[in-house]
């Protein structure tokens, strides 16, 4: 079982440079972010309030995220008080996030525009206030 298992470990190993890393911290009920990368740049992000003017209703929030495409991404992801789970469906992006954990995963956006997510855990009652959304830049 060993020899096996060590080889797979082994060829799963990323040996990717990312272009930026980003850290996501997840609260109730708001995420946190930072691009370490550029002077520890860190922002919260709510959802906005309900108004007619808002085609995206319970979707937006006040800070995007904005990265560039074509790139390689690095996210890290925490929380501060329940598992919460940074998800965004168009990308095939899904990592929970534990507190007292550091989880990390990459990604590449390959094309512009806007992707929308949220809290795919049931981590109290106003979880589905959680959303994520990024903006990919031409740079």
């Amino acid at each position: 079982i060993a020899l096996p298992s060590l080889r797979l470990l082994y060829l799963l190993d990323e040996l990717n440079n990312p272009l930026i890393t980003l850290k996501s911290i997840g609260h109730q009920w708001y995420w946190s972010y930072e691009y370490s990368d550029f002077n520890n740049v860190e922002f919260d992000s709510y959802m906005m309030p309900f108004n007619k003017n808002n085609n995206f209703r319970l979707l937006d929030v006040d800070n995007r995220i904005v990265l560039p495409m074509n790139n390689q991404i690095r996210i890290l992801v925490t929380a501060t008080d329940v598992i919460h789970s940074w998800t965004i469906p168009s990308l095939g992006v899904k990592i929970d996030a534990n507190p007292g954990r550091l989880n990390q995963t990459s990604f590449f956006i390959n094309r512009p525009g806007i992707f929308f997510g949220q809290c795919s855990e049931i981590c109290g009652a106003n979880h589905s206030f959680m959303p994520i959304v990024i903006e990919s830049i031409l740079i």
